[in-house]
């Protein structure tokens, strides 16, 4: 197996977008020799903790109303592109993630870290949830086989905040400056939504080198 580690923040679009193209391509070659490992990166680290009214919060990034439009016109273009529904319209705050990524560590121990991906994008882009709940967090923790009681006693500590913020910034030290930013093979650096067909190739590569290389 080949090592797939996948920067990504469940708020993120392109991120929504890139595990779409990426699911697409592994659907259609099941043998696939990756195994996925997704890593915090927070696109607002200094994000208040209950987080902001999205309106703001997008009008503060983009300056202004059409500035932010202007930024989300390729969004929904490239959404449509990957048959993605994404409810803006639901979207009412823009959340502090610690803890939803918090979620996505304790998944990963019990096997179900993909999983808990999935249903926090679904959670806020389809269903304009906030993620940032932790009320929300233990609906998603139970959704996906986990015992939400455990999650919320979790969440209600500091456990491993502080391990998450450390991964995080080891990424940006590493050079990792956007997201969604995969690395294969702990080696070679993927940047974006890439499509399905650069992920195909990929994996073409990998299947002929490991043939070439039986060792």
């Amino acid at each position: 197996m080949i090592k797939l580690d996948i920067m990504s923040d469940p708020i993120c679009p392109w991120c929504y977008i890139g595990k779409s193209y990426l699911d697409r391509a592994l659907e259609a070659h099941p043998d696939h020799p990756f195994e996925i490992e997704w890593h915090p990166f927070q696109l607002n680290p200094d994000m208040p903790p209950d987080g902001m009214d999205r309106r703001a919060y997008l009008e503060g990034k983009f300056g202004g109303k059409e500035g932010a439009i202007k930024a989300y016109t390729p969004v929904v273009e490239h959404a449509q592109k990957a048959g993605l529904k994404i409810d803006f319209e639901a979207m009412k705050r823009t959340p502090n993630t610690l803890d939803a990524h918090r979620l996505i560590h304790w998944a990963g121990i019990e096997g179900r870290q993909t999983a808990a991906v999935s249903t926090l994008f679904r959670a806020y882009f389809v269903d304009g949830r906030d993620i940032g709940d932790h009320d929300v967090l233990a609906d998603v923790a139970d959704s996906i086989e986990m015992d939400a009681s455990v999650v919320r006693r979790l969440l209600s500590s500091d456990a491993d905040a502080e391990d998450i913020k450390a991964r995080d910034s080891h990424s940006r030290e590493m050079g990792v400056s956007s997201v969604p930013t995969f690395i294969v093979g702990g080696r070679h650096a993927v940047p974006g939504a890439q499509p399905p067909e650069l992920w195909a190739k990929v994996i073409e590569d990998l299947r002929e080198g490991a043939q070439a290389d039986p060792n």
